[in-house]
Protein backbone atom coordinates (compact mmCIF):
# COMPACT_ATOMS: atom_id res chain seq x y z
CA UNK A 1 0.00 0.00 0.00
CA UNK A 2 3.14 2.71 0.73
CA UNK A 3 4.67 1.86 -2.90
CA UNK A 4 0.68 2.56 -4.21
CA UNK A 5 0.67 5.90 -1.85
CA UNK A 6 4.03 6.73 -3.25
CA UNK A 7 3.39 6.20 -6.92
CA UNK A 8 0.04 7.94 -6.72
CA UNK A 9 1.43 11.02 -5.05
CA UNK A 10 4.13 11.34 -8.01
CA UNK A 11 1.64 9.54 -10.38
CA UNK A 12 2.13 11.60 -14.05
CA UNK A 13 0.15 9.87 -17.31
CA UNK A 14 0.52 10.55 -20.47
CA UNK A 15 -1.87 9.72 -23.24
CA UNK A 16 -0.85 9.24 -26.37
CA UNK A 17 -3.45 11.25 -28.97
CA UNK A 18 -1.59 12.32 -31.86
CA UNK A 19 -2.58 9.45 -34.62
CA UNK A 20 -4.74 10.34 -37.71
CA UNK A 21 -6.59 7.18 -37.76
CA UNK A 22 -7.42 7.27 -41.71
CA UNK A 23 -9.16 4.01 -41.27
CA UNK A 24 -12.14 5.60 -39.27
CA UNK A 25 -12.96 7.43 -42.88
CA UNK A 26 -13.92 10.78 -41.38
CA UNK A 27 -12.71 14.41 -40.65
CA UNK A 28 -13.25 13.69 -36.85
CA UNK A 29 -9.95 12.69 -34.91
CA UNK A 30 -10.16 9.53 -34.18
CA UNK A 31 -9.96 9.97 -30.44
CA UNK A 32 -13.05 12.32 -30.63
CA UNK A 33 -15.45 9.67 -32.25
CA UNK A 34 -18.78 9.10 -30.33
CA UNK A 35 -18.95 6.51 -27.58
CA UNK A 36 -22.02 5.86 -25.61
CA UNK A 37 -23.15 9.51 -26.70
CA UNK A 38 -19.35 11.27 -25.99
CA UNK A 39 -15.66 11.16 -27.17
CA UNK A 40 -14.24 8.28 -26.75
CA UNK A 41 -11.32 9.91 -24.44
CA UNK A 42 -13.18 11.59 -22.16
CA UNK A 43 -14.16 8.06 -20.91
CA UNK A 44 -10.43 7.25 -20.33
CA UNK A 45 -10.14 10.73 -18.78
CA UNK A 46 -12.64 10.00 -16.67
CA UNK A 47 -10.92 6.77 -15.55
CA UNK A 48 -7.30 8.15 -15.19
CA UNK A 49 -9.10 11.57 -13.34
CA UNK A 50 -9.77 8.97 -10.45
CA UNK A 51 -6.33 7.77 -9.72
CA UNK A 52 -5.75 12.04 -8.57
CA UNK A 53 -2.61 12.04 -10.71
CA UNK A 54 -0.07 15.01 -10.35
CA UNK A 55 -0.45 15.59 -14.18
CA UNK A 56 -1.92 14.54 -17.39
CA UNK A 57 0.42 15.13 -20.27
CA UNK A 58 -1.77 14.69 -23.76
CA UNK A 59 0.03 14.43 -26.32
CA UNK A 60 -1.70 15.14 -29.96
CA UNK A 61 -0.89 15.81 -33.59
CA UNK A 62 -4.26 15.67 -36.21
CA UNK A 63 -6.64 18.00 -35.35
CA UNK A 64 -5.20 19.26 -32.49
CA UNK A 65 -7.93 22.40 -33.03
CA UNK A 66 -10.92 20.15 -32.55
CA UNK A 67 -9.53 17.90 -29.83
CA UNK A 68 -8.44 20.85 -27.61
CA UNK A 69 -11.55 22.40 -28.26
CA UNK A 70 -13.99 19.38 -27.30
CA UNK A 71 -11.18 18.90 -24.21
CA UNK A 72 -11.21 22.81 -23.18
CA UNK A 73 -13.05 22.06 -19.66
CA UNK A 74 -10.29 19.24 -18.78
CA UNK A 75 -7.06 20.37 -16.81
CA UNK A 76 -4.22 18.98 -19.43
CA UNK A 77 -0.75 19.63 -20.17
CA UNK A 78 -0.94 19.76 -23.86
CA UNK A 79 1.87 18.04 -25.96
CA UNK A 80 2.26 18.48 -29.71
CA UNK A 81 4.17 15.60 -31.94
CA UNK A 82 4.42 17.57 -35.04
CA UNK A 83 6.09 14.70 -36.45
CA UNK A 84 4.39 11.10 -36.64
CA UNK A 85 7.88 9.32 -35.44
CA UNK A 86 6.26 6.42 -33.78
CA UNK A 87 5.42 6.05 -29.76
CA UNK A 88 8.56 6.12 -27.88
CA UNK A 89 9.28 9.85 -30.07
CA UNK A 90 5.32 10.53 -28.79
CA UNK A 91 6.36 9.70 -24.85
CA UNK A 92 9.63 11.76 -25.19
CA UNK A 93 7.68 14.94 -26.28
CA UNK A 94 6.22 14.90 -22.83
CA UNK A 95 9.16 13.66 -20.66
CA UNK A 96 10.80 17.44 -20.17
CA UNK A 97 7.62 18.22 -18.05
CA UNK A 98 8.19 15.33 -15.86
CA UNK A 99 10.09 15.17 -12.85
CA UNK A 100 12.91 12.35 -12.07
CA UNK A 101 11.49 10.52 -9.27
CA UNK A 102 7.89 10.26 -11.06
CA UNK A 103 5.90 7.06 -12.27
CA UNK A 104 5.25 7.41 -16.01
CA UNK A 105 1.87 5.46 -16.54
CA UNK A 106 1.31 5.32 -20.33
CA UNK A 107 -2.03 5.01 -22.22
CA UNK A 108 -3.56 5.06 -25.43
CA UNK A 109 -6.55 7.55 -25.93
CA UNK A 110 -8.27 4.92 -28.21
CA UNK A 111 -8.81 2.35 -25.86
CA UNK A 112 -11.26 4.20 -24.07
CA UNK A 113 -12.89 0.79 -21.63
CA UNK A 114 -9.52 0.54 -19.58
CA UNK A 115 -10.80 -0.13 -16.69
CA UNK A 116 -9.86 1.34 -13.23
CA UNK A 117 -9.34 -1.68 -11.20
CA UNK A 118 -6.51 -2.67 -14.06
CA UNK A 119 -4.58 0.51 -12.96
CA UNK A 120 -4.88 0.53 -9.83
CA UNK A 121 -3.50 -2.86 -9.24
CA UNK A 122 -0.51 -1.73 -11.19
CA UNK A 123 0.15 0.87 -8.92
CA UNK A 124 -0.07 -1.75 -6.31
CA UNK A 125 2.46 -3.62 -8.11
CA UNK A 126 6.16 -3.62 -6.73
CA UNK A 127 7.80 -3.71 -9.58
CA UNK A 128 8.90 0.12 -11.32
CA UNK A 129 8.11 -1.35 -14.92
CA UNK A 130 4.60 -3.10 -15.44
CA UNK A 131 3.66 -3.92 -18.57
CA UNK A 132 -0.07 -4.99 -19.15
CA UNK A 133 -0.89 -7.85 -21.66
CA UNK A 134 -3.69 -9.55 -22.88
CA UNK A 135 -4.85 -12.79 -24.82
CA UNK A 136 -6.45 -12.68 -27.96
CA UNK A 137 -7.46 -15.58 -30.30
CA UNK A 138 -7.21 -13.36 -33.43
CA UNK A 139 -4.01 -11.50 -32.74
CA UNK A 140 -3.08 -9.66 -35.79
CA UNK A 141 -1.87 -5.93 -35.12
CA UNK A 142 -0.65 -6.69 -31.74
CA UNK A 143 3.08 -6.67 -30.63
CA UNK A 144 3.58 -10.23 -29.72
CA UNK A 145 5.49 -11.00 -26.33
CA UNK A 146 8.40 -13.01 -25.60
CA UNK A 147 8.87 -14.84 -22.90
CA UNK A 148 12.50 -16.92 -21.99
CA UNK A 149 11.99 -20.82 -21.28
CA UNK A 150 11.47 -20.09 -17.78
CA UNK A 151 8.06 -17.87 -18.88
CA UNK A 152 9.89 -14.80 -17.89
CA UNK A 153 8.97 -11.99 -19.96
CA UNK A 154 11.97 -10.65 -22.36
CA UNK A 155 11.16 -8.46 -25.07
CA UNK A 156 7.90 -7.32 -27.14
CA UNK A 157 8.34 -8.03 -31.48
CA UNK A 158 5.71 -5.69 -33.73
CA UNK A 159 3.75 -7.35 -35.92
CA UNK A 160 5.69 -6.10 -38.88
CA UNK A 161 9.02 -7.65 -37.86
CA UNK A 162 7.77 -10.88 -36.14
CA UNK A 163 8.75 -13.98 -37.92
CA UNK A 164 5.83 -16.92 -38.68
CA UNK A 165 6.75 -18.60 -35.61
CA UNK A 166 6.55 -15.29 -33.36
CA UNK A 167 3.18 -14.28 -34.94
CA UNK A 168 1.28 -17.75 -33.49
CA UNK A 169 1.75 -16.34 -29.93
CA UNK A 170 -1.36 -15.31 -28.39
CA UNK A 171 -0.29 -13.22 -25.69
CA UNK A 172 0.35 -9.81 -27.03
CA UNK A 173 0.69 -6.23 -25.95
CA UNK A 174 -2.39 -4.02 -24.76
CA UNK A 175 0.17 -0.52 -24.98
CA UNK A 176 -0.39 0.43 -21.59
CA UNK A 177 2.70 0.67 -19.03
CA UNK A 178 4.18 2.07 -15.91
CA UNK A 179 7.59 3.31 -15.63
CA UNK A 180 10.16 4.78 -13.45
CA UNK A 181 10.46 8.19 -15.12
CA UNK A 182 14.71 8.81 -14.42
CA UNK A 183 15.02 5.44 -16.23
CA UNK A 184 12.29 5.94 -19.08
CA UNK A 185 14.14 8.88 -20.14
CA UNK A 186 17.25 7.49 -20.44
CA UNK A 187 15.93 4.76 -22.85
CA UNK A 188 13.69 7.31 -25.06
CA UNK A 189 17.11 8.92 -26.28
CA UNK A 190 18.61 5.60 -27.27
CA UNK A 191 15.91 4.45 -29.16
CA UNK A 192 16.31 3.29 -32.78
CA UNK A 193 14.24 3.59 -35.91
CA UNK A 194 15.84 0.30 -37.48
CA UNK A 195 12.98 -1.39 -37.72
CA UNK A 196 10.29 -2.08 -40.93
CA UNK A 197 8.00 0.84 -39.85
CA UNK A 198 11.06 3.09 -39.50
CA UNK A 199 9.67 4.09 -36.38
CA UNK A 200 10.75 4.62 -32.72
CA UNK A 201 8.94 1.96 -30.76
CA UNK A 202 8.21 2.41 -27.43
CA UNK A 203 8.02 -1.25 -26.75
CA UNK A 204 11.73 -1.46 -27.37
CA UNK A 205 12.47 -0.13 -23.94
CA UNK A 206 11.46 -2.93 -21.97
CA UNK A 207 14.33 -4.95 -23.41
CA UNK A 208 16.48 -2.36 -22.12
CA UNK A 209 15.25 -2.07 -18.62
CA UNK A 210 16.15 -6.01 -18.75
CA UNK A 211 19.16 -5.40 -20.20
CA UNK A 212 20.03 -2.78 -17.34
CA UNK A 213 18.80 -5.65 -14.70
CA UNK A 214 15.82 -3.71 -13.96
CA UNK A 215 12.52 -5.75 -12.78
CA UNK A 216 9.84 -5.81 -15.60
CA UNK A 217 6.36 -7.32 -14.59
CA UNK A 218 4.17 -8.44 -16.80
CA UNK A 219 0.17 -7.92 -15.78
CA UNK A 220 -2.23 -10.58 -18.14
CA UNK A 221 -5.75 -8.39 -17.30
CA UNK A 222 -8.46 -11.88 -18.09
CA UNK A 223 -10.67 -8.97 -19.57
CA UNK A 224 -9.00 -8.84 -22.83
CA UNK A 225 -12.32 -7.11 -24.90
CA UNK A 226 -11.87 -3.66 -22.95
CA UNK A 227 -8.25 -2.92 -23.86
CA UNK A 228 -8.84 -3.11 -27.00
CA UNK A 229 -8.79 -0.07 -29.14
CA UNK A 230 -10.84 1.12 -32.06
CA UNK A 231 -9.16 2.28 -35.30
CA UNK A 232 -11.79 1.17 -37.59
CA UNK A 233 -16.05 2.15 -37.29
CA UNK A 234 -16.30 -1.63 -36.84
CA UNK A 235 -14.07 -2.00 -33.72
CA UNK A 236 -15.86 1.22 -32.28
CA UNK A 237 -19.01 -0.48 -32.74
CA UNK A 238 -17.86 -3.69 -30.56
CA UNK A 239 -16.67 -0.79 -28.33
CA UNK A 240 -19.94 0.44 -28.14
CA UNK A 241 -21.74 -3.14 -27.58
CA UNK A 242 -19.31 -3.66 -24.91
CA UNK A 243 -20.06 -0.43 -23.04
CA UNK A 244 -23.58 -1.11 -23.43
CA UNK A 245 -23.76 -4.85 -21.92
CA UNK A 246 -21.46 -3.49 -18.83
CA UNK A 247 -23.92 -0.47 -18.16
CA UNK A 248 -27.22 -2.95 -18.04
CA UNK A 249 -25.08 -5.62 -16.22
CA UNK A 250 -25.17 -2.81 -13.78
CA UNK A 251 -28.90 -2.27 -14.09
CA UNK A 252 -29.93 -5.66 -13.92
CA UNK A 253 -27.46 -6.00 -10.52
CA UNK A 254 -29.47 -3.31 -9.15
CA UNK A 255 -32.77 -4.94 -9.66
CA UNK A 256 -34.39 -3.36 -12.77
CA UNK A 257 -36.12 -5.46 -15.04
CA UNK A 258 -35.21 -4.89 -18.96
CA UNK A 259 -37.28 -6.48 -21.66
CA UNK A 260 -34.33 -7.19 -23.82
CA UNK A 261 -30.32 -5.98 -22.39
CA UNK A 262 -29.28 -6.06 -26.06
CA UNK A 263 -31.68 -3.82 -27.03
CA UNK A 264 -31.09 -0.63 -24.11
CA UNK A 265 -28.87 2.41 -25.01
CA UNK A 266 -27.32 4.08 -22.06
CA UNK A 267 -25.42 7.52 -22.92
CA UNK A 268 -24.69 8.48 -19.40
CA UNK A 269 -25.21 7.51 -15.43
CA UNK A 270 -28.95 6.16 -14.75
CA UNK A 271 -30.15 5.58 -10.96
CA UNK A 272 -32.69 3.37 -10.53
CA UNK A 273 -34.64 2.20 -7.73
CA UNK A 274 -37.34 -0.82 -6.90
CA UNK A 275 -39.09 -2.57 -9.65
CA UNK A 276 -38.47 -0.34 -12.30
CA UNK A 277 -39.16 -1.49 -15.93
CA UNK A 278 -37.52 -0.34 -19.05
CA UNK A 279 -38.95 -1.93 -22.26
CA UNK A 280 -37.06 -2.42 -26.05
CA UNK A 281 -35.35 0.25 -27.82
CA UNK A 282 -35.01 2.94 -25.22
CA UNK A 283 -32.34 5.16 -24.84
CA UNK A 284 -31.20 6.88 -21.45
CA UNK A 285 -28.55 9.80 -21.86
CA UNK A 286 -26.87 12.67 -19.90
CA UNK A 287 -27.97 11.80 -16.10
CA UNK A 288 -31.53 9.69 -15.87
CA UNK A 289 -33.06 9.16 -12.13
CA UNK A 290 -35.58 6.23 -11.99
CA UNK A 291 -38.33 6.27 -9.23
CA UNK A 292 -39.76 3.07 -7.60
CA UNK A 293 -41.78 1.29 -10.41
CA UNK A 294 -40.87 3.90 -12.56
CA UNK A 295 -41.71 2.01 -16.12
CA UNK A 296 -40.47 3.19 -19.41
CA UNK A 297 -42.33 1.93 -22.57
CA UNK A 298 -40.77 0.81 -25.70
CA UNK A 299 -39.01 3.40 -28.50
CA UNK A 300 -38.31 6.27 -25.37
CA UNK A 301 -35.58 9.09 -25.36
CA UNK A 302 -34.92 10.60 -22.10
CA UNK A 303 -32.37 12.66 -21.86
CA UNK A 304 -31.36 14.29 -18.20
CA UNK A 305 -35.01 13.41 -16.40
CA UNK A 306 -36.09 12.85 -13.02
CA UNK A 307 -38.89 10.52 -13.00
CA UNK A 308 -41.29 9.90 -9.85
CA UNK A 309 -42.13 6.57 -8.09
CA UNK A 310 -45.00 5.32 -10.38
CA UNK A 311 -44.88 7.26 -13.06
CA UNK A 312 -45.30 5.92 -16.60
CA UNK A 313 -43.84 6.82 -20.17
CA UNK A 314 -45.70 5.27 -22.87
CA UNK A 315 -44.27 4.28 -26.25
CA UNK A 316 -42.30 6.69 -28.60
CA UNK A 317 -42.28 9.41 -25.89
CA UNK A 318 -39.08 11.96 -25.88
CA UNK A 319 -38.79 13.96 -22.66
CA UNK A 320 -35.13 16.63 -22.04
CA UNK A 321 -34.73 17.70 -19.02
CA UNK A 322 -38.16 16.90 -17.32
CA UNK A 323 -38.93 16.17 -13.18
CA UNK A 324 -42.11 14.85 -12.25
CA UNK A 325 -43.75 13.77 -9.49
CA UNK A 326 -45.72 10.49 -8.68
CA UNK A 327 -47.85 8.72 -10.46
CA UNK A 328 -47.80 10.69 -13.59
CA UNK A 329 -48.42 9.16 -17.01
CA UNK A 330 -46.39 10.71 -20.14
CA UNK A 331 -47.09 9.36 -24.14
CA UNK A 332 -47.53 7.44 -25.92
CA UNK A 333 -45.98 10.06 -28.43
CA UNK A 334 -45.46 12.58 -26.13
CA UNK A 335 -43.03 15.11 -26.29
CA UNK A 336 -41.48 17.05 -23.20
CA UNK A 337 -38.95 19.42 -23.89
CA UNK A 338 -36.27 21.73 -21.21
CA UNK A 339 -38.47 23.38 -18.54
CA UNK A 340 -40.83 20.65 -18.15
CA UNK A 341 -42.37 20.67 -14.40
CA UNK A 342 -45.24 17.99 -13.47
CA UNK A 343 -46.26 17.48 -10.13
CA UNK A 344 -47.92 14.58 -8.72
CA UNK A 345 -50.58 12.17 -10.86
CA UNK A 346 -50.26 14.85 -14.34
CA UNK A 347 -51.37 13.62 -17.38
CA UNK A 348 -49.48 14.49 -20.55
CA UNK A 349 -51.11 12.13 -23.59
CA UNK A 350 -50.56 11.21 -26.88
CA UNK A 351 -48.77 13.75 -29.59
CA UNK A 352 -49.06 16.35 -26.48
CA UNK A 353 -45.81 18.81 -26.24
CA UNK A 354 -44.53 20.84 -23.40
CA UNK A 355 -41.55 23.14 -22.90
CA UNK A 356 -41.08 25.55 -20.00
CA UNK A 357 -44.16 24.27 -18.81
CA UNK A 358 -44.60 23.55 -15.35
CA UNK A 359 -48.25 21.25 -14.23
CA UNK A 360 -49.98 20.66 -11.01
CA UNK A 361 -51.32 18.05 -9.27
CA UNK A 362 -54.00 15.38 -11.09
CA UNK A 363 -53.67 17.95 -14.03
CA UNK A 364 -53.92 16.95 -17.34
CA UNK A 365 -53.62 16.98 -21.31
CA UNK A 366 -54.68 13.80 -22.92
CA UNK A 367 -53.93 14.59 -26.73
CA UNK A 368 -52.46 17.21 -28.96
CA UNK A 369 -51.77 19.67 -27.33
CA UNK A 370 -48.83 22.34 -26.91
CA UNK A 371 -48.32 23.95 -23.56
CA UNK A 372 -45.10 26.18 -23.93
CA UNK A 373 -43.93 28.86 -21.28
CA UNK A 374 -47.23 27.87 -19.34
CA UNK A 375 -47.94 27.85 -15.77
CA UNK A 376 -50.79 25.34 -14.47
CA UNK A 377 -52.74 24.98 -11.35
CA UNK A 378 -54.09 21.36 -9.98
CA UNK A 379 -57.14 19.71 -11.73
CA UNK A 380 -56.85 21.71 -14.95
CA UNK A 381 -58.23 19.87 -18.40
CA UNK A 382 -56.13 20.95 -21.74
CA UNK A 383 -59.13 19.82 -24.24
CA UNK A 384 -57.59 18.05 -27.70
CA UNK A 385 -56.39 20.84 -30.49
CA UNK A 386 -55.62 23.49 -27.32
CA UNK A 387 -52.17 25.53 -27.79
CA UNK A 388 -50.31 28.23 -25.76
CA UNK A 389 -49.33 31.15 -28.28
CA UNK A 390 -46.30 32.26 -26.27
CA UNK A 391 -44.00 33.59 -29.58
CA UNK A 392 -44.88 37.11 -30.62
CA UNK A 393 -41.94 36.46 -32.99
CA UNK A 394 -39.74 38.70 -30.17
CA UNK A 395 -40.50 37.26 -27.00
CA UNK A 396 -41.70 34.73 -24.89
CA UNK A 397 -44.77 35.14 -22.98
CA UNK A 398 -46.14 33.41 -19.70
CA UNK A 399 -49.82 31.23 -20.02
CA UNK A 400 -51.38 31.41 -16.32
CA UNK A 401 -53.98 28.66 -15.87
CA UNK A 402 -55.18 28.31 -11.93
CA UNK A 403 -57.04 25.84 -10.73
CA UNK A 404 -59.36 23.66 -11.44
CA UNK A 405 -59.82 25.32 -14.83
CA UNK A 406 -61.46 23.41 -18.35
CA UNK A 407 -60.20 24.55 -21.58
CA UNK A 408 -62.39 23.52 -24.44
CA UNK A 409 -60.76 21.42 -27.16
CA UNK A 410 -59.11 23.98 -30.18
CA UNK A 411 -58.31 26.43 -28.23
CA UNK A 412 -55.43 28.96 -28.53
CA UNK A 413 -54.32 30.46 -25.62
CA UNK A 414 -52.67 34.27 -27.15
CA UNK A 415 -49.95 35.03 -23.97
CA UNK A 416 -49.50 37.14 -22.14
CA UNK A 417 -52.75 35.57 -20.57
CA UNK A 418 -54.51 34.71 -17.07
CA UNK A 419 -57.40 32.40 -16.78
CA UNK A 420 -58.90 32.48 -13.30
CA UNK A 421 -59.64 29.33 -10.80
CA UNK A 422 -62.40 27.63 -11.97
CA UNK A 423 -63.09 29.12 -15.10
CA UNK A 424 -64.74 27.51 -18.34
CA UNK A 425 -62.87 28.59 -21.61
CA UNK A 426 -65.67 27.40 -24.50
CA UNK A 427 -64.29 24.78 -27.44
CA UNK A 428 -63.06 26.82 -30.31
CA UNK A 429 -61.88 29.92 -28.68
CA UNK A 430 -59.24 32.46 -29.46
CA UNK A 431 -58.51 33.70 -25.82
CA UNK A 432 -56.60 37.00 -25.55
CA UNK A 433 -57.71 38.70 -22.67
CA UNK A 434 -57.53 37.72 -19.12
CA UNK A 435 -60.78 35.17 -18.14
CA UNK A 436 -62.23 35.45 -14.75
CA UNK A 437 -62.72 32.95 -12.52
CA UNK A 438 -65.60 30.68 -12.43
CA UNK A 439 -67.07 32.26 -15.27
CA UNK A 440 -67.41 30.93 -18.73
CA UNK A 441 -65.57 32.54 -21.20
CA UNK A 442 -65.71 31.97 -25.18
CA UNK A 443 -65.08 33.72 -28.37
CA UNK A 444 -66.76 32.45 -32.05
CA UNK A 445 -67.59 34.32 -35.13
CA UNK A 446 -71.79 33.30 -35.15
CA UNK A 447 -72.18 30.10 -37.40
CA UNK A 448 -74.01 31.27 -40.63
CA UNK A 449 -75.35 28.96 -43.38
CA UNK A 450 -75.73 30.24 -46.86
CA UNK A 451 -78.86 28.66 -48.58
CA UNK A 452 -78.16 29.29 -52.13
CA UNK A 453 -74.49 28.32 -52.38
CA UNK A 454 -73.77 25.44 -54.80
CA UNK A 455 -70.29 23.57 -54.90
CA UNK A 456 -67.88 24.78 -57.72
CA UNK A 457 -67.61 22.75 -60.90
CA UNK A 458 -64.92 20.19 -61.10
CA UNK A 459 -62.19 20.97 -62.74
CA UNK A 460 -61.17 18.57 -65.96
CA UNK A 461 -58.08 18.37 -67.90
CA UNK A 462 -58.93 18.82 -71.72
CA UNK A 463 -58.71 15.14 -72.73
CA UNK A 464 -61.06 14.24 -69.89
CA UNK A 465 -63.18 17.12 -71.13
CA UNK A 466 -63.43 15.98 -74.76
CA UNK A 467 -64.27 12.47 -73.52
CA UNK A 468 -66.99 13.85 -71.30
CA UNK A 469 -68.43 16.38 -74.50
CA UNK A 470 -68.28 13.35 -76.95
CA UNK A 471 -70.50 10.97 -74.27
CA UNK A 472 -72.77 13.72 -74.09
CA UNK A 473 -73.52 13.95 -77.44
CA UNK A 474 -73.65 10.23 -77.86
CA UNK A 475 -76.71 10.69 -75.11
CA UNK A 476 -78.08 13.43 -76.77
CA UNK A 477 -78.61 11.80 -80.16
CA UNK A 478 -80.00 8.69 -78.60
CA UNK A 479 -82.29 10.62 -76.46
CA UNK A 480 -83.84 12.21 -79.67
CA UNK A 481 -83.76 9.15 -81.96
CA UNK A 482 -86.19 7.62 -79.11
CA UNK A 483 -87.85 10.50 -78.51
CA UNK A 484 -89.08 11.58 -82.03
CA UNK A 485 -91.37 8.99 -82.62
CA UNK A 486 -93.71 10.61 -79.14
CA UNK A 487 -92.87 13.97 -80.40
CA UNK A 488 -91.94 14.45 -77.11
CA UNK A 489 -89.38 17.15 -75.84
CA UNK A 490 -87.04 16.34 -73.33
CA UNK A 491 -85.96 19.06 -71.02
Amino acid sequence: MADKQRQADELHVIILAAGQGTRMRTTLPKVLQPLAGKPMIRHLLETVQQLSPKQIHLVHGHGSEQLQAALSDVQLNWVLQDQQRGTGHAVSQAMPAIPAQASVLVLMADHPLVPLALLETMLDNSSDTVLVTMELSAPHGYGRILRDRQGQFTAIIEQADASIEQQQIVEVNSGIYLFPAAALRRWLTRLSSDNAAAENYLTDVLAMAIADGMAVSTLQWPQADCLQGANTQAQLAQLERLYQQQQVQLLLQAGVRIADPQRLDIRGQVDAGLDVFIDVNVVLSGHCQLGDKVSIGPGCVLHDCQLGSGTQVLAHSVLEDVRCGERCMIGPFAHCRPGTRLANEVKIGNFVETKNAVIGAHSKASHLSYLGDAQLGERVNIGAGTITCNFDGVSKWITRIADDVFIGSDTQLIAPVSIGAGAFIGAGSTISHDAPAGQLTLSRSKQTTLQDWRAPAQRVSSTDQHTAESKAATASTGARRKVEPDNKEQN
